[in-house]
């Protein structure tokens, strides 16, 4: 009976292939096999080798390419079959990005299983923007939580728990679910006001900022055409992107905060 081959859970980072750790390329370049999601960049995929199987398992919101399940089901197929895996995930494995489901899924049928962390999307485009997660007199402390909700049900959050105005709290997917986050948080005393901002693209070409306040966040996003993959950052720190310069090389400029609502 054949081997089964290794497979690497290896983070792709926010987008930037520079952002790549030294691991993560070489991998990358041995890959046989590269199962990809939706938030892996076109700039990384182009490090892949042209003779390895590319395989799509990308989910989004509403649209799902393949079930949890069926990913899971095409790495083991995939290690039946090549020496050399790469399951390549946008940011880093093991921050929302269910790499602990694939890697037990995987450990039970026998295969072998590395972690290569990746820069996780919250520190890499707070550090793009200009934007300490934690800052002295600012934030004491940073938070990550989902923003993503199955179907149409309510998010399932400690909201008074995250209304604290000395944390900085980031959102992943959070965009579709702003409206009720806004809502929630002011509902439980987090200042109306308090600073928030908008990173669509981060760390790419493509990237676009908009700073504006928690209360106004749902109305500005909107009118601004943001769309996903978007991360929130929410506390005071989010000020500190008024200064921050756009990437160099961005094709659309840094977004300036739309006019207040009443």
């Amino acid at each position: 009976m054949r081997k089964l081959g290794c497979v690497h859970l290896v983070g792709a980072g926010p987008g930037d292939p520079d952002l790549l750790t030294v691991k993560a390329a070489r991998l990358l370049a041995e890959a046989e096999a590269v199962a990809y999601d939706r938030l892996v960049s076109p700039a990384v995929m182009a490090l892949v080798p042209a003779a390895a199987e590319r395989v799509f398992v990308g989910k989004e919101s509403g649209c799902h390419h393949c079930t949890q399940d069926g990913i899971n089901d095409i790495l083991l197929g995939l290690a039946r079959r090549y020496g050399t895996v790469v399951r390549l995930k946008g940011g880093d494995p093991f921050v929302f990005g269910r790499g602990g489901e694939e890697a037990e899924h995987l450990t039970r049928h026998g295969v072998e299983v590395r972690v290569v962390p990746g820069i996780t999307s919250a520190a890499a485009c707070g550090a793009a923007c200009g934007v300490p997660l934690t800052h002295r007199g600012l934030a004491t402390g940073v938070r990550f939580v989902t923003g993503h909700a199955k179907g149409d049900a309510p998010l399932d959050l400690n909201w008074a728990s995250l209304a604290d105005p000395e944390t900085t709290l980031v959102v992943y997917m959070g965009l579709a679910t702003l409206p009720q986050i806004s809502e929630r948080l002011i509902a439980h005393g987090l200042p109306a006001d308090t600073p928030l901002l908008a990173v669509q693209n981060g760390t790419t070409p493509q990237e676009r900022r908009l700073l504006t306040t928690l209360r106004d966040g749902p109305y500005d996003l909107a009118a601004a055409a943001f769309k996903a993959p978007t991360l929130l950052v929410i506390g005071r720190v989010a000020a500190l992107a008024d200064a921050a310069p756009a990437p160099v090389d961005a094709t659309v400029a840094a977004t300036p905060p739309l006019a207040a609502h009443a």
